[in-house]
């Protein structure tokens, strides 16, 4: 496998046909995460809360893994494995002044191990599931097929 690490076509995004939505939807999930990284959490809510870390790696490479099906140029991908794994790591320093959060290091590996293995599923078929999903369920118009 090679991998394309030349500044041609770092925003591509042709295989989609929504990419506006799909873009908004992947800043509104790290908005989400970023709001629930930093707000109290309920005591209800903590109690069911068994695997902390096993939730960190899987928010996480959610994260990644959306990210890494919008965007396929492999330095477009490392730059955003970069991106997320200083979010991650920028949010536990800021839990740490929260009063109601705690700095936890252990985060911060779970919160890294996840962007580390969406990146590798990227290159998988895992990877392709958006434009599998647009061509499945959101036939092309006419327009589109004939041209």
């Amino acid at each position: 496998m090679k991998f394309d690490f030349t500044p041609q076509g770092l925003l591509n995004m042709r295989h989609l046909r929504f990419k506006r939505l799909w873009l908004a939807i992947g800043l509104f999930l790290i908005s989400g995460v970023t709001l629930a990284s930093v707000v109290d959490v309920p005591g209800s809510v903590k109690q069911v809360m068994f695997h902390d870390k096993l939730i960190h790696a899987a928010v996480y490479a959610c994260l990644m893994g959306w990210f890494s099906q919008i965007f396929r140029h492999d330095l477009t991908r490392l730059v955003i494995v970069l991106l997320l794994t200083a979010m991650g790591i920028g949010i536990e320093f800021l839990q740490g002044i929260t009063p109601s959060r705690k700095f936890e290091f252990l985060d911060m590996v779970a919160n890294t191990s996840g962007v580390l293995l969406a990146w590798a599923l990227g290159y998988t078929w895992v990877g392709t599931l958006l434009s599998r999903f647009e061509s499945l369920f959101l036939p092309a118009s006419k327009e589109q097929a004939e041209s």
